[in-house]
């Protein structure tokens, strides 16, 4: 549901600010009035859900002050200033400043109502665009589950965002187990088509003449629409778009060019390939990959994502402790460390697996996450590798997630967590100031 504008109306004159706000009201706006620029500031602050039309000439702080304080608040905050005859000048400086736009006295309503909805149409859109980048930052909704501080995630967090909201096609890939159809339903969430049709399909699970059938039809009576036609208007996700076979990639590749910019129904490919020695630009035509990678996501293999892969296991291990109705398993400095030095080519699917045996042998009471990525490295790709990193990231890794799991297990008592960890208070806030910890997180 959209965001309900409104509009404050700033100007000492009551009989002016009035009829503003009584025509705007008859226009379908939601309107506050404020006599000082004063007042309104106390109202009026960054992310306020409207715009502003305020006079230039006011007693006490007049319209270019309370212009350039709003602007230090909230630089995309729409301004409208009103200026009386012979004050253009004035209101061509409040333009430079970071004003939407100016009227000048005596004005046109209809004029002031074209105005107004193109000011708050902007900050609508202002509005959500901060609203998608807190939930990307706080990790709300779909994009939850894409959790992680590392600066490869904030990357990727940044980049759903921003191909999300554009209208081309996008090609996805990475390792196995790094979380890419995931990153496809992110992209759709976040988007202009979010509320539209979500369709996955796998090119790997066909072939090639039911894949045609499937992708393009004709649709005999009693089948379902073909894919292209039952996602129109959403997302279609290609999944294992390296087994679509050329001629087929050669047919999708003309309806792509068909349907023109912006695309109607966005393809989401996905690219699963792990063939050593072998890119998904080798698997597709040359025409087609360029099509899609013009818009890319590489997903970061989890080796790269440093402490993330201490805070993930401990996530998971609670989610499973839960289930199993057991506590979760504690990780010994040794364990984070050899947790960080894993290659782990099976990326988070392998990381989930892992918690949840580390879970099942703590209930039992037997073995170690040592033995597990042991076992798991008896049958891990070899060619994988992971580089050495410096003891500091080590031991600041370990000493993250043992605040972390502390304050998790005092519920955000301060003072159990300094007796547990025999920390000075000073100390612990240092640390936890250091690693991005919050209290109000544990409550």
């Amino acid at each position: 549901m959209a965001q309900a504008m409104k509009i404050a109306i700033i100007d000492d004159e009551q009989d002016m600010r009035q009829s503003i706000s009584q025509w705007l009201a008859l226009s379908g706006f939601d309107t506050e009035t404020f006599a000082t620029a004063e007042d309104a500031l106390r109202q009026v602050g960054a992310d306020y859900p409207g715009v502003v039309v305020s006079d230039i000439k006011m007693p006490g702080m007049d319209g270019m002050v309370f212009l350039k304080r709003l602007m230090s608040v909230d630089s995309a905050l729409p301004v409208i200033m009103i200026t009386g005859h012979g004050d253009v000048p004035m209101a061509v400086e409040a333009m430079r400043v970071g004003a939407f736009d100016f009227l000048e006295k005596p004005f046109n309503p209809d004029r002031m109502t074209e105005l107004a909805k193109k000011a708050t149409s902007a900050r609508r859109l202002t509005l959500d665009n901060r609203a998608l980048r807190r939930e990307l930052s706080d990790g709300t909704g779909i994009i939850k589950k894409l959790v992680g501080a590392s600066p490869v995630m904030e990357r990727l967090r940044e980049d759903i965002l921003d191909l999300g909201q554009a209208d081309g096609h996008v090609l996805i890939d990475g390792e196995t187990g790094t979380g890419k159809t995931l990153v496809a339903h992110a992209l759709h969430a976040v988007g202009a088509k979010a509320g539209k049709k979500f369709v996955i399909f796998s090119c790997a699970a066909h072939d090639e003449e039911t894949l045609a059938k499937r992708l393009f039809g004709p649709a005999e009576e009693g089948d379902r629409l073909p894919l292209l036609e039952e996602a129109r208007g959403g997302t279609l996700v290609l999944e294992d778009i390296e087994a679509l076979p050329e001629k087929l990639q050669a047919r999708l590749l003309t309806w792509m060019n068909e349907q023109g910019t912006p695309a109607e129904t966005r393809i989401v490919a996905i690219c699963n390939l792990q063939e050593a020695g072998r890119t998904c630009e080798d698997a597709l035509r040359p025409d087609l990959f360029y099509r899609l990678a013009a818009m890319k996501i590489t997903l970061p293999p989890l080796r790269s994502r440093g402490e993330d892969i201490l805070m993930l296991f401990q996530r998971f291990a609670e989610q499973f402790s839960e289930e199993y109705g057991c506590e979760a398993p504690e990780v010994s400095a040794q364990e984070a460390a050899q947790l960080l030095q894993a290659p782990w080519p099976g990326n988070i699917r392998q990381l989930l697996n892992i918690a949840e045996r580390a879970v099942l042998q703590s209930r039992r009471g037997t073995g170690t996450i040592a033995s597990l990525l042991m076992a798991d490295s008896e049958e891990a790709d070899l060619s994988v590798t992971t580089e050495g990193k410096p003891l500091k990231e080590y031991v600041e890794a370990f000493e993250r997630m043992l605040i972390d799991n502390t304050m998790r297990r005092h519920r955000g008592s301060i003072v159990n967590v300094m007796e547990e960890l025999c920390l000075p208070r000073r100390t612990l806030n240092e640390k936890m100031a250091k690693y991005g910890l919050q209290r109000s997180d544990y409550l």
